[in-house]
């Protein structure tokens, strides 16, 4: 491991991430030719050589699904594997790709770095955080209780926004407070409350997923609940892109010909901004070479429908793309 390496990162984090858990130095270095043979150091080498990992979302959302999609098209044996693992929401999966060893990648919501700077969650987020690319949108999904009538009812009720730090609970707070309405929040994991909620203990939940969200399949047309309509204004329009929850994608849920109003917020594939010359930086800058090379098997069955709203040059303002061509620093050149 290059000593030049883990000392410039750790000036970096030493300064700026005093009351946080120690970086991922270990992962750090020089990226080095890997050992041939048949002994275990050579297997282990092989192994790791190759190997990034992609923290996503829960098992009932699209950031899952789009992550088991990078794994099913992208692994190439010991050149190329895609480890997906189940995340906790936006603002942990960026702490997580920050701190976390062995992950690189994260499927993160557009609103969360400005939302992790603006409470000084994470500091030093805006030199260790990039993105790859903006995935696709998300809708904003409002799943009420038959009696609700529109968001306005929903203040003093009981409404389940995932769990604390997730995409959802960032979201649906920052909507909340711009609609001027105040429900009393629960952070329980969303297949609990979906139970929750058919028993009456809760008064809606809010889930922000790409349709169609799995958790809400299969749900029939008398289950007395609904998704509520959520308007566009003038708070909302500079963060939020407008959108609809069809009968075509929750057909039990929705009248045929008759879309529901909601809001949307874009995906983001984050990742570390390893320096240049790293062997973290040689994995990750393989990674999107290859996933650009092949990104048309990702419009094709049976991949998830989102990757056809995919463009890969779009940007994401407030965030810096992480450029694969860039030149490591004389002291990182091997």
């Amino acid at each position: 491991m290059n000593r030049t390496g883990l000392a410039r990162r750790g000036l970096l984090i030493g300064a700026a991430l005093a009351p946080f858990p120690p970086p991922r130095a270990s992962a750090q270095g020089i990226a080095a030719p890997v050992p041939q043979g048949g002994g275990l150091a050579a297997m282990t080498a092989r192994a790791n050589a190759g190997t990034v990992g992609i923290v996503s979302g829960g098992v009932d959302g699209t950031y899952i699904r789009i992550a088991a999609d990078l794994a099913a098209v992208l692994d190439d044996g010991d050149r190329l594997r895609v480890l997906p693992m189940i995340g906790r929401g936006s603002v942990q999966n960026i702490a997580d790709i920050m701190f976390v060893r062995g992950v690189d990648i994260g499927i993160v919501q557009s609103d969360a770095l400005a939302y992790v700077r603006a409470r000084r969650l994470l500091p030093g987020v805006d030199q260790m955080i990039q993105y790859i690319a903006k995935l696709y949108d998300e809708e904003v999904h409002l799943l009420a209780r038959a009696e609700i009538g529109s968001v306005q009812e929903l203040a003093g009720r009981p409404v389940n926004v995932d769990v604390a730090g997730s995409g959802t609970s960032m979201t649906a707070s920052l909507i909340f407070d711009a609609l001027g309405v105040a429900p009393r929040l629960v952070n329980d994991p969303q297949d609990v409350a979906l139970d929750r909620l058919r028993r009456g203990e809760i008064a809606a939940l809010v889930y922000v997923a790409g349709k169609p969200a799995r958790l809400f399949s299969g749900i029939p047309a008398e289950s007395g609940l609904h998704f509520l309509r959520l308007p566009m204004t003038p708070a909302l329009i500079e963060t939020y892109l407008p959108a609809g929850l069809g009968h075509e994608a929750y057909p039990g849920l929705v009248p045929e010909g008759a879309p529901v109003e909601t809001l949307a917020v874009g995906a983001v594939m984050a990742v570390y901004a390893w320096a240049p010359g790293t062997e973290r930086f040689r994995k990750v800058a393989g990674f999107v070479q290859v996933f650009r090379d092949r990104f048309e098997r990702f419009l094709r069955p049976p991949r998830h429908p989102k990757w056809r709203e995919v463009n890969l040059e779009a940007q994401v303002p407030g965030w810096v793309r992480f450029d694969p061509a860039r030149e490591a620093p004389p002291s990182y050149r091997r």
